[in-house]
């Protein structure tokens, strides 16, 4: 059955179908929320908030064709509510793939990520959610500017502004590993 038929029919108050829609978004929403929020349990919440929210307001969803993309916007919403209300407590969570690492030194792939992990943390919680929806979920810009409530050309002015900010914290984080391995003293 494909997702049109579903979205009518959870309007009309099936569960069954909306238990369908859910079962094929829930991995993506969760993994987005917890790129965002950063804390497991904060993003399983964030997540029940936007399908409460979801199922409640489902009869105001004008368009069926975009009910992916109201539901990455409701997940965004509800993890910035999230974050809002626990701005004092920061809380780390491990970057993980979507697809499975190819080929490669494990030992890379690790330190790779954890230093994006660690630039991706300094960024706020908007721009941080356009990185995530865009890279890690694959959403294209008109899609992210959708889930985010935002213009497609402020999203794009957003995101170059947060890969800028990224590649200088790299940078300035390699900074030292660079000149003790030019010294002949790799860490």
């Amino acid at each position: 059955m494909d997702q049109r038929e579903l979205v009518e029919r959870a309007r009309r108050g099936d569960h069954d179908a909306f238990a369908e829609l859910v079962e094929r978004s829930i991995a993506r929403l969760d993994t987005a929320a917890r790129l965002i929020v950063r804390d497991p349990e904060l993003a399983r919440d964030a997540v029940q908030d936007a399908l409460f929210r979801a199922w409640r307001d489902l009869r105001s969803l004008r368009d069926p064709d975009r009910f992916q993309a109201w539901l990455h916007r409701l997940t965004v919403n509800a993890c910035l509510d999230q974050a809002r209300r626990r701005r004092r407590r920061p809380i780390e969570v491990e970057v993980t793939d979507l697809h499975p690492l190819m080929a490669g030194d494990a030992t890379d792939t690790l330190g790779d990520r954890e230093l994006v992990n660690a630039v991706l943390l300094r960024l706020d919680e908007r721009d941080r959610s356009i990185v995530v929806l865009h890279y890690y979920l694959g959403l294209s810009l008109t899609e992210t500017a959708g889930a985010v409530g935002m213009p497609v050309g402020s999203v794009k002015t957003r995101l170059y502004r947060a890969l800028g900010e990224m590649r200088a914290e790299i940078a300035t984080d390699l900074r030292p590993l660079a000149s003790s391995i030019a010294e002949g003293n790799p860490t």
